[in-house]
């Protein structure tokens, strides 16, 4: 099994995404809007990274390693957080959080199998076997008992 130091703090990033989503889809409720309450959560999430980048980063990147990375990646990134964060809040009112988190998972399982398959977007191969399936289709199972 991989370290169990990374797969504590990958659990407790589970948790951190459902209080916040919590906290920022009542925050678009009270303010009657989920996009102003994204601006705010992301505002607020790129002024912590901010400060936190100028307090212990101690090498910034050459400008020659700057040039070498893809344009994309420059906004693709922000643009599908500013979407899924987006759309966690507004679907986190309507469904609840428990149903929206877990389809969330859901999907972020399957596509991890199947992005890690083939290895996209430069991560290491690792192919979906038959014990990945009967787990992705464990979760599809449990997300209908928890709906259920």
């Amino acid at each position: 099994m991989n370290n169990p130091v990374l797969l504590l703090l990958s659990f407790s990033v589970g948790i951190m995404v459902v209080i916040q989503g919590g906290i920022n889809s009542r925050l678009g409720v009270m303010l009657n809007n989920s996009l102003v309450a994204t601006g705010i959560a992301l505002v607020m999430s790129a002024s912590v990274t901010l400060l936190v980048v100028v307090a212990t980063v101690r090498q910034l990147p050459t400008a020659g390693e700057l040039r070498q990375i893809p344009a994309y990646m420059w906004f693709a990134g922000g643009v599908f957080s500013f979407i899924a964060v987006s759309l966690f809040y507004y679907v986190i009112p309507r469904v609840g959080i428990s149903t929206a988190v877990t389809f969330s998972l859901t999907g972020q399982v399957i596509f991890a199998a199947v992005a890690s398959h083939f290895g996209w977007f430069g991560m290491p191969l690792e192919p979906v076997s038959i014990k990945k399936i009967a787990g992705m289709l464990v979760m599809i199972a449990g997300v209908v008992l928890v709906k259920s």
